[in-house]
């Protein structure tokens, strides 16, 4: 990598995918990848369920706030990944564009919350190797 990439995760409330993939992410890159993340309609806190789950693999994301999505974290970020946020996160060329079709965590238990982590998980590794190419 010749510059600090920047990666926005974009999911509906920012309060569960988004913030699992932000905190897998920040965990396994550290400070050689800008780690950004937002809401089309953001949540109040983060969920507890995605805290939990992420507390079990060594990550805290409790201190995570859901924010609004801009256009101006979209236009600074080199890659954008939604996460069933649908057309609400704008297009600009020249941006990498993935979509990761992921179950919401909203209102679920924590044994249906740690395949979507772990899943979560895989797709932060790929995304973080590609990136290092």
């Amino acid at each position: 990598m010749t510059h600090t990439p920047t990666v926005l995760f974009v999911c509906i409330h920012n309060a569960g995918r988004s913030q699992m993939a932000a905190g897998f992410l920040h965990h396994l890159a550290g400070d050689r990848v800008a780690v950004r993340s937002a809401g089309s309609a953001p949540g109040t806190q983060v969920n507890p369920v995605a805290v939990e789950a992420m507390r079990e693999v060594g990550i805290d994301i409790s201190h995570g706030i859901p924010s609004l999505l801009t256009m101006d974290a979209v236009q600074e970020a080199d890659v954008v990944v939604t996460m069933g946020c649908g057309d609400a996160c704008p297009i600009f060329p020249g941006k990498r564009y993935e979509d990761w079709e992921l179950d919401d965590p909203a209102g679920q238990r924590i044994d249906a919350v740690r395949p979507i982590r772990d899943e979560i998980r895989r797709r932060v590794e790929t995304l973080l190797a590609e990136l290092a190419q």
